[in-house]
């Protein structure tokens, strides 16, 4: 799977499409989908909101993996994030780096 994303820069580039549909399979194939919402809060934060919240932050994309994986709680409120230990860590990365992109909507 294609991964095209700049960390510190947080770009998912445009002519990776077909990543950004990779991701959003996905994550809604993870059960992402069931606590996040691209742009509203859930259970959990949005993904765009996450995507500000780690802006600037070299380590975000690391982090993040980390926490899906191993799960986590006690940044977003008192509600735990459950971890993913069967997902990939391809997969996590694709998601992630669409995540940290501001999770853009696939062009039509």
């Amino acid at each position: 799977m294609a991964l095209a994303m700049v960390a510190s820069g947080g770009a998912f580039a445009a002519e990776q499409v077909g990543s950004a549909a990779d991701a959003i399979a996905i994550a809604r194939s993870n059960a992402c989908m069931g606590c996040h919402a691209v742009d509203r809060k859930l259970v959990g934060p949005s993904f765009q909101q996450i995507a500000e919240k780690y802006k600037g932050d070299s380590q975000a994309s690391a982090r993040l993996e980390k926490k899906v994986k191993n799960g986590g709680a006690g940044v977003w409120g008192s509600i735990p994030m459950p971890s993913h230990p069967k997902m990939s860590d391809g997969d996590i990365k694709t998601v992630v780096a669409w995540v940290l992109a501001g999770a853009p909507a696939l062009q039509k």
